[in-house]
């Protein structure tokens, strides 16, 4: 157990909080891999560069990203006074969400199972 006053303990814990300008999107209706194209895409580009990647790219998940990555630049822009032109994509990344599975019925009886799969997207920017 932690020694010291609670508002000691939150005090050191927030210090070593991240401070990069970031954005997350929790329980995004796409699949980790599908969205991970997407990502991989736009990983260590500047923002201008990956906006633009996003905005041209046909997949669903380039949408979402798309929104995700104006999120973080404002996020960069409004709360840590950063200027837009130097940010690039530190790091983006999906992981695993929570899975909603439903039945498909199949002949003679049997029910299949479709898993429609979700995932938390996450993107970080940082300044060149």
């Amino acid at each position: 157990m932690a020694k010291g006053h609670r508002s000691q303990i939150k005090r050191q814990r927030n210090e070593n909080k991240d401070t990069r300008p970031s954005a997350k999107l929790s329980f995004a209706r796409v699949s980790v891999q599908k969205a991970c194209f997407v990502l991989d895409a736009i990983r260590g580009k500047d923002v201008q560069t990956a906006l633009g990647i996003v905005t041209y790219n046909p997949r669903y998940a380039s949408t979402l990203i798309k929104k995700l990555l104006e999120s973080a630049i404002a996020n960069a822009e409004n709360n840590n006074g950063m200027n837009p032109e130097k940010l690039y994509v530190e790091e983006c990344y999906a992981n695993k969400g929570p899975t909603m599975k439903r039945i498909k019925p199949r002949a003679q009886g049997r029910a299949y199972r479709i898993e429609k799969r979700m995932s938390h997207i996450t993107v970080v920017l940082n300044e060149r």
